[in-house]
């Protein structure tokens, strides 16, 4: 189908007047609207305006300018359908074969601080969604273009067939199309049901912040990959992407080398990310099966991974490692020392000794990340429905602790303490965490019983070889009896946080009492399923 004659109206001006250069340059007669034309008639292209060319000026403020017969029926009618063709040259309509659309920037209104209703309302696009749907629809004839990011190879098509489009090209846009205007619909549905009550009353006033929760929630991902097998290896899997992720969140993960990702490997990366990003310091986080087996922070990365290594090594085999600052070559070579077999190794960055090095480990999975904040809405599918949480973002200060115990935490164990706090958020209920020196010296995660959680902590430093003599606890709830306080005391901690709360909080306290222990509530618990 070669292109003869093309209609432009875009808000996204960029690229724009290279694209209409190059459709003029293969014969193809131009149309467009208000401020796109300006820009054409401005570069000395010959374009008609749509005013002019339907009969009937843009009116009602820019409302209605494309919705008219000799628009739609230009775009609508099928080529291969004698009766539709016969239509077009009664009424005068010429066919349009190639529709230029962006939709009016709602999503960059609603961005401003001090937007309104009435201002959301006029960035909503009616006739541009109303041109794409119609070209989409007609794909066999017309070609909908409503990414710039096409111009350049829609061009270099048609240069090569004599100014024509491949039917696959075109329905490739068309999906494309229906997408877009899916996901602009979504937006909009999405800020209106979560616009406060009243806001109709007040158009002109800025509007209050939305709801976190709309009333009617629309999402979009893209497919990124198809994945060889799911969690096992009877079930089949995909990877999405959202369409604009924020930085620092795993999806934006670059690889640099090593087989590709398994499902389990995303999942286990993003729960090691998502917990090493969140230290100041240079830390190190290994994960298996969505648990940190380890988790150090040091002065430097090198000492990080090897405390790190040393609290759970036997766990640590295949699993994933996550640094918050750049890899050097010492580290690469103190895994390789190791013989630490590893599934993923992210990190922000690595040097160029430490790339060198890796790169003789060719099926590990190698990705760099940007260290960013991330914040979004987290997901859990049920049967029929979806659990939508914001993220657990909460760390506790030295400031809001409070001391519960006859013995006071010292400086060096509050520090100890915070950090164990810390970790303990990433660690699946029931979850115990004991610490010491900046270090985990035994995680217990996952249990049904708190003592039990306890109990496998200690066994686990025992298997290790450290010593839990003056360490520090974290538990990610309150102590419902006195038994795991018994546990963690005879295992020789001295310091314990946990959030507090439970009916028998006396009881708890009294036995930390007993045993000499420090313990400390923070008022908040980190309960992860």
């Amino acid at each position: 189908m070669k292109i003869s004659q093309a209609l432009i109206s875009v808000s996204n001006k960029q690229g724009i007047l290279e694209f209409a250069q190059g459709l003029d340059a293969l014969g193809v007669k131009l149309l467009s609207t208000g401020g796109t034309a300006k820009l054409l008639k401005d570069a000395g292209l010959p374009v008609v305006e749509v005013g002019d060319y339907t009969g009937f000026p843009e009116m009602l403020d820019g409302r209605v300018k494309t919705l008219h017969p000799k628009i739609h029926g230009g775009i609508l009618a099928r080529r291969s359908v004698p009766e539709h063709m016969a239509t077009l040259a009664a009424h005068g309509i010429p066919a349009i074969d190639l529709v230029c659309v962006n939709l009016y920037p709602f999503k960059e209104t609603i961005a401003k601080p001090a937007v309104t209703l009435e201002d959301a309302i006029e960035n909503i696009d009616i006739g541009g969604p109303a041109m794409v749907r119609s070209a989409a629809k007609n794909y066999e004839s017309v070609a909908i273009v409503t990414d710039p990011a096409d111009y350049l190879p829609l061009l270099s098509e048609m240069q090569k067939n004599n100014g024509a489009l491949q039917q696959a090209t075109r329905f490739n846009l068309a999906k494309k199309a229906f997408v877009h205007t899916a996901r602009y619909d979504g937006m909009i549905a999405n800020w209106l049901t979560a616009a406060p009550e009243g806001i109709e009353n007040a158009p002109a006033s800025p509007a209050p912040a939305p709801a976190t929760f709309p009333e009617r929630l629309q999402l979009a991902f893209d497919r990124f990959e198809t994945l060889r097998y799911g969690e096992n290896p009877h079930q089949t899997a995909a990877f999405y992407r959202e369409p604009q992720a924020a930085a620092g969140g795993i999806a934006t993960y670059r690889q640099l080398q090593g087989k590709p990702l398994s499902y389990n490997n995303i999942a286990d990366s993003d729960a090691a990310w998502e917990c090493v990003k969140t230290f100041p310091e240079p830390a190190c986080v290994i994960v298996k099966h969505a648990n940190p087996c380890g988790v150090a922070i040091a002065p430097n990365l090198l000492a990080a991974y090897q405390n790190a290594f040393k609290t759970d090594s036997t766990s640590a085999f295949g699993g994933i490692i996550a640094f918050n600052a750049t890899v050097d070559a010492n580290v690469v070579e103190a895994m390789s020392e190791r013989k630490h077999f590893v599934e993923v190794l992210i990190a922000p960055a690595f040097t160029k000794a430490a790339k060198t090095l890796l790169q003789a480990k060719q099926n590990l999975r190698v990705l760099e990340v940007p260290i960013a904040s991330s914040p979004q809405l987290e997901f859990k599918r049920i049967g029929g429905g979806l659990l939508v949480q914001t993220p657990d973002t909460f760390n506790v200060t030295p400031d809001t602790l409070k001391a519960v115990t006859q013995k006071t935490p010292t400086p060096h164990q509050i520090k100890d303490l915070l950090f164990a706090w810390r970790v303990a958020k990433f660690v699946k209920s029931n979850a115990i965490v004991f610490c010491g020196d900046g270090m985990t010296l035994g995680v217990g995660a996952g249990q049904m019983s708190r003592v039990d959680s306890t109990r496998i902590a200690s066994i686990k430093a025992d298997n290790a070889g450290l010593s839990l003599a003056g360490s520090v606890v974290a538990s990610d709830a309150f102590f419902p009896f006195r038994d795991g306080i018994d546990v963690l005391a005879s295992a020789g901690a001295a310091a314990v946080i946990q959030p507090g709360g439970s009916v028998r909080d006396e009881e708890v306290i009294a036995a930390a009492n007993e045993h000499g222990l420090a313990m400390v509530f923070t008022g908040f618990r980190h309960f992860r399923h």
